[in-house]
């Protein structure tokens, strides 16, 4: 539960040039772009760094104002937002979705089910400073 409006959350997960900001993997590095806001269908770019560094290019899969943002890459997994409004503030539940990862097999080799929830909360938190202060 996050004490601040759907919207304010939005901005940030909608802003590619926050995501730096907001991961808690330490992968993302740097957004590479124009666009300062994400829509269906957007492409945007990131400096990212796992060992060694490098560029990738991920696309809005998913997207309703305020509510819901997933976006993903080549390799098939998705990252989902979901925002639900409620009387103390949003639910903001993360979602890392390799259903339709086309290396599911590397997924599990790089042990992410097991590593990833720990980084997932600690975005949520990231998320939570950023727009309650």
């Amino acid at each position: 539960m996050i004490h601040a409006p759907a919207e304010n959350i939005f901005q940030v997960l909608a802003d590619p040039s926050q995501h730096p900001a907001i991961d808690s993997s330490g992968t993302v590095r740097s957004y590479k772009g124009q666009q300062t806001r994400l829509v269906l269908g957007s492409t945007f770019a990131m400096e990212m760094k796992l060992w060694l560094p490098y560029r990738i290019k991920s696309r809005v899969f998913e997207f309703e104002e305020n509510s819901l943002i997933a976006w993903g890459h080549f390799g098939g997994h998705r990252w989902r937002y979901s925002l639900q409004e409620h009387p103390e503030g949003t639910l903001l539940t993360e979602t890392f979705d390799w259903s339709t990862s086309i290396f599911p097999w590397a997924i599990e080799l790089f042990r992410f089910p097991t590593t990833h929830p720990d980084k997932m909360e600690a975005t949520l938190e990231r998320i939570a400073n950023l727009v309650e202060s």
